[in-house]
């Protein structure tokens, strides 16, 4: 039977390992425009963090170990990693409401084998208005047993259409990460494991003739390419990949590279940057984003001045290569820790991410604010292990008030996870 990892983790002990708060039940770019509903219908306190939701970790799904994407309307959506009615993992929708909870529904309750099993990171909206993601296990067939190799699905209204079931071999298996769409809705993604060096591959599943098929578009080796993956989407820009792998590279801390297609169906895999583990970054986990004038930004789960953690930056420099600056190193106290989210820009091109460790007693992880600039971060809210969560592994998404939202794997009031809203 094979082990299953989210990036370098055990999937059966990954929501628990990252941080001590985990709960006792485990066994993208949305189209949001115009004028936020949450905003009209009353928000948090400037400033702070008010729950919209509770999970429960029955029906209603539990560990939301998730990215959350906004539609027009302000409704958020995401997937809970267990729960539903075969505790198998869930979709959800939250609704806006005058004041919380919000109004959850819950779109698709995955069956454990043939529409897959565990979903993790979220789901993103394609061009249709579905919404594409992924499952560490389930599935049919392949060389992973009972559980499954995972899937790639598409959910329509309640419907769910499984895309692609990895095989365990070298087409990979285990995806946990949220998926990006291109162009004729193309789904990309990675998987940490399998490939033809066992060390996981980045992919696309496309339609053709009505059926849909995935190629590998790169197997990582462990080398200088990297390894494993990582928790957070690829980033498409100009018809080019960006990612990060989470091991592997010349310092065995991870890589930074780029794909760009090459024609005829191959990609060329280029790298752009090797860590080299404190005091530099180490341990990409989260996606990247790149600002106007193509800057590249992520953060790393271990690394930085105190090995906690830290948040960087990649600058194109002269003959493709890149320049790398460690904008900020985690000093595992009341800022928090161990970042495994994907960073999103704020007002006036201010880094908003949150960090899954730290911050306080119970070390549940903060939300905080990083000046490019200046280099100077801010926490601006420290999870208690309570009613307000813990844990958040993905990052934040933000509506067109400037309002952000976020999950927590933990905590809340039955510590199977909650949603949040920070008001800055």
């Amino acid at each position: 039977m094979k082990t299953f990892r989210i990036a370098s983790l055990p999937i059966t002990f990954a929501l628990l390992a990252l941080a001590g708060c985990g709960s006792s039940h485990l066994p993208g770019l949305a189209p949001a425009a115009g004028s936020s509903q949450a905003q009209r219908l009353g928000e948090a306190a400037r400033g702070s963090e008010r729950v919209l939701y509770s999970f429960t970790g029955y029906s209603d799904g539990g560990n939301a170990a998730t990215g959350l994407v906004l539609d027009s309307a302000g409704n958020l959506y995401g997937t809970t990693v267990v729960g539903g009615s075969a505790n198998c993992g869930t979709v959800f929708k939250l609704a806006p409401r005058s004041s919380p909870p919000w109004t959850e529904s819950v779109l698709f309750s995955f069956d454990c084998y043939g529409t897959g099993k565990n979903p993790h990171g979220g789901v993103t909206f394609d061009r249709a208005g579905n919404l594409d993601g992924t499952t560490v296990n389930g599935g049919g067939g392949g060389s992973c047993g009972s559980s499954g190799c995972g899937v790639v699905f598409q959910v329509s209204g309640s419907n769910e259409q499984p895309l692609y079931s990895f095989r365990g071999g070298n087409d990979g298996f285990g995806p946990g990460s949220p998926v990006t769409i291109g162009a004729k809705d193309v789904v990309y993604g990675t998987a940490p494991d399998g490939g033809a060096d066992s060390q996981g591959v980045v992919y696309a599943v496309s339609r053709k003739h009505g059926n849909w098929h995935q190629s590998v578009l790169h197997p990582f080796t462990g080398g200088s390419d990297g390894g494993t993956g990582s928790l957070g989407a690829l980033l498409l820009l100009s018809g080019d990949l960006y990612g990060v792998a989470e091991t592997g590279g010349a310092h065995g801390a991870g890589t930074a590279y780029r794909l760009s297609p090459a024609g005829g169906g191959a990609w060329k895999f280029t790298p752009l940057y090797q860590f080299k583990g404190a005091p530099d970054a180490g341990s990409p986990y989260g996606g990247l984003i790149a600002d106007a004038s193509g800057n590249l930004y992520g953060t790393t789960y271990y690394g930085g001045a105190n090995n906690l953690g830290s948040v960087f930056e990649l600058s194109p420099a002269k003959r493709g290569r890149y320049h790398e600056r460690v904008l900020y190193s985690f000093k595992g106290g009341r800022d928090g820790s161990s970042p495994t989210s994907t960073l999103i820009f704020g007002a006036n091109g201010v880094l908003y991410g949150t960090a899954s460790a730290g911050g306080g007693s119970c070390g549940c992880g903060t939300i905080f604010k990083l000046n490019v600039t200046t280099g100077k971060e801010k926490t601006l809210h420290r999870f208690g292990n309570g009613a307000d969560g813990a844990n958040p592994y993905y990052g934040l998404a933000r509506d067109p008030s400037g309002n952000f939202y976020g999950a927590t794997v933990a905590g809340g009031s039955a510590n199977q996870g909650v949603v949040f809203e920070y008001t800055p």
